[in-house]
């Protein structure tokens, strides 16, 4: 089993796509790298059969949400694992949600199908070629994104929530 380091990851994808890199950090001995949205497919197809790194299984595809960065409102995170090295990476996207669109990725991973499926149904974001991009924990009747930040946190309307009741 080879080990290769977070920088080594780094400094390949930097070579092969020095315009699609926007940002790294290294949190808790974990690479994250915020990549343009429009290179995704190609990344991890890179980082899949890269000989060294070696990206091979895809643990987790969700989605976020940040109102307040106009222009990349809404990302998709991608969280990887290369089992031959014992190394994780994630990778995030934004898109802007007036149109949230990204390429799916279930020709590198087929295991994106239904994970894509969720993030679509909770945020909105629409997979662009996803074989079958439909609801999959909500109703098919709801008209918007649960998980978006876009509603207030409690009721309004409620007459029971008196702040002075409580001290404030």
């Amino acid at each position: 089993m080879s080990t290769i380091s977070n920088g080594y990851i780094l400094n390949e994808i930097s070579e092969q796509f020095p315009d699609s890199v926007i940002d790294s950090l290294e949190s808790y001995g974990m690479l994250s790298i915020e990549v343009k949205a429009n290179d995704i497919i190609a990344i991890l197809s890179f980082l899949k059969t890269h000989p060294q790194i070696q990206m091979n299984f895809l643990t987790d595809v969700c989605g976020i949400h940040y109102p307040d960065q106009i222009g990349k409102e809404l990302g998709v995170v991608y969280h990887l694992h290369s089992f031959t090295n014992n190394v994780r990476l994630r990778l995030k996207c934004f898109v802007p949600s007036e149109k949230p669109e990204i390429h799916t990725i279930t020709s590198v991973f087929e295991a994106a199908n239904w994970q894509e499926r969720e993030t679509f149904d909770f945020y909105g974001i629409e997979f662009v070629g996803h074989p079958n991009l439909t609801r999959i924990l909500n109703v098919d009747e709801m008209d918007y994104f649960p998980l978006r930040k876009e509603y207030p946190l409690e009721d309004q309307t409620r007459t029971d929530k008196d702040d002075s009741y409580f001290g404030r």
